[in-house]
């Protein structure tokens, strides 16, 4: 600084530093996680809410309205294979190989893209309406939020994908994005099970 009674002096030398940090150096890592723990509250409300009105109804969930499993339990086994790949994705990230990365952004991307075309079967395999009654408001809205997540995180993952593909692509920070959403992935499929459980589980008990 300068000015009267001022003297410049430096007090370190951070040109070497770079530019952009991977994992807990990253500031959109700590975004990511904030995102996690708000949206990983809203589903603990809703199943909260689920187990309440559950202890409530006199029968829960109403008589013929057993949810068909099929399309849930497919979702489920492509959620959990999903996670491999995207462990892979994750570390070739951390090792900037532009070729791996790409090659795996393209498995996650055709990972998600599945469950939710599935996604499409499952809704009508709840055998309610969502303004059919408490339990069917329950139900849709625990599967529209889940819905609503997988959306968002596959349209991450596609427009990573294209970015990969452009001069952009071989970049600290891209790579560092590829890692933010890969744990967001996760997140999202491991947030699917108890939410499957509410659904088909609790059902038939």
């Amino acid at each position: 600084m300068t000015g009267r009674g001022l003297k410049e002096r430096v007090v370190a030398d951070l040109s070497d530093l770079p530019m952009h940090g991977h994992g807990r150096a990253s500031p959109t890592f700590w975004g990511t996680m904030a995102f996690m723990l708000l949206e990983g509250s809203g589903f603990a409300l809703v199943i909260a809410v689920y187990f309440y009105l559950a202890g409530l109804a006199p029968q829960w969930p109403p008589a013929g309205a057993l949810p068909d499993p099929g399309p849930g339990s497919w979702i489920t086994l492509l959620l959990l294979v999903s996670l491999v790949p995207n462990l892979f994705v994750a570390r070739w990230a951390g090792e900037g190989d532009l070729r791996k990365v790409r090659i795996g952004l393209v498995v996650m991307s055709v990972l998600g893209i599945a469950p939710l075309v599935l996604r499409i079967y499952e809704f009508p395999a709840l055998k309610v309406m969502w303004d059919s009654n408490a339990y069917g408001s329950t139900l849709w809205l625990l599967l529209g939020l889940h819905t609503t997540h997988l959306a968002t995180d596959v349209v991450d993952t596609l427009v990573l994908l294209a970015i990969m593909f452009t001069r952009h692509g071989d970049n600290r920070r891209r790579f560092g994005d590829v890692q933010d959403n890969a744990l967001y992935w996760n997140f999202v499929a491991l947030t699917w099970l108890p939410i499957y459980g509410c659904i088909y589980g609790i059902s038939y008990l």
